[in-house]
């Protein structure tokens, strides 16, 4: 049997973090192809990176083929390392940023779906008052779940986090920034939609259990409210986009945020089901973690979006 080639990594230079961020971006971006607007670098000139990645690291990171690009399950595995060792370096130079008193380097935030049309948040403004007051940091601004987020901010991939309370952490700080309603929806074609309004406004929690219910596949307060009023969840959706289309296919009813329903309701794709019972309230936090101490940019954009909502 012929023995398996070993590694030929040795000590880490800078031109393997470049191997290593070029990796990054391509599976975050999902290939070869799609990550050459992203590195503003040619497919050739990545799937080079890539090849010399593999050669240092004596291993077969992914699969590129006319099936597509995936991970084999030692890139799998070098993918989480990378994420854990970009991340720490990052932090290490804002380290040395926060020794010289100043704000450099890169800042990850990581918000939950679909707050921008809520008129409560004011994260934009958060954002240009931080942009004014350190020109010098690079912002990314990522989309995630609430386990993604938990899960970032507390391994360093993200900075910080905005999220609706769900569960706390005493490893993380909260700061409250804004509210959001939640109302249960029905689609144009669903029977309840096209009841009278007095009767669709009598509807409570206990009738709902006739209908199939379209809820969120993680922890929520979403998901919390369904359990506690027994209702069985028939379809599974994984942001608030899924959870609209299944709503709008009229088999299902689901919660949406009143803000980002409304355009439907306008016209006349759904409408809410006695909001005056059938809601709740959700409170949106900044989170960040308590340890080590967040770097001075860190605190400078969670102070942004403090001041920001008041």
């Amino acid at each position: 049997m012929k023995a398996k080639s070993k590694a030929v990594l040795g000590q880490i230079s800078d031109m393997d973090l470049r191997l290593l961020r070029v990796f990054r971006a391509v599976v975050d971006c999902g290939g070869m192809a799609a990550a050459e607007l992203e590195l503003n670098i040619g497919t050739s000139t990545v799937s080079r990176h890539i090849k010399d990645l593999e050669t240092r690291l004596g291993l077969t990171l992914c699969r590129r083929g006319r099936a597509g690009f995936a991970l084999t399950n030692e890139g799998e595995q070098i993918y989480a390392q990378t994420t854990a060792l970009l991340a720490a370096t990052d932090a290490f130079r804002a380290g040395v940023d926060e020794i010289h008193q100043r704000m450099g380097g890169q800042l990850h935030l990581a918000v939950f779906d679909k707050t921008a049309t809520n008129p409560a948040s004011h994260i934009h403004q958060a954002l240009a008052a931080f942009t004014r007051e350190a020109p010098s940091v690079g912002l990314n601004l990522h989309v995630a779940t609430l386990n993604a987020i938990d899960r970032g901010v507390l391994d360093g991939t993200f900075q910080i986090g905005i999220i609706p309370g769900h569960r706390s952490s005493e490893l993380l700080r909260y700061d409250h920034l804004f509210d959001e309603t939640m109302y249960m929806y029905c689609g144009a074609s669903h029977p309840l939609y096209r009841a009278a309004v007095d009767t669709v406004d009598t509807v409570g929690w206990a009738d709902l259990r006739g209908y199939r219910f379209a809820g969120l596949g993680y922890h929520s307060p979403n998901m919390e409210l369904a359990q506690r009023s027994n209702m069985v969840r028939a379809a599974t959706g994984f942001d608030q986009e899924s959870i609209a289309t299944l709503i709008l296919s009229g088999e299902f009813l689901g919660f949406l945020p009143d803000h980002y329903a409304a355009h439907f309701v306008h016209m006349g794709l759904m409408r809410p089901i006695n909001p005056g019972t059938l809601g709740y309230r959700c409170e949106f936090f900044a989170i960040t973690r308590k340890s080590p101490q967040p770097s001075r940019a860190t605190r400078a954009l969670l102070q942004a979006l403090v001041t920001a909502h008041g």
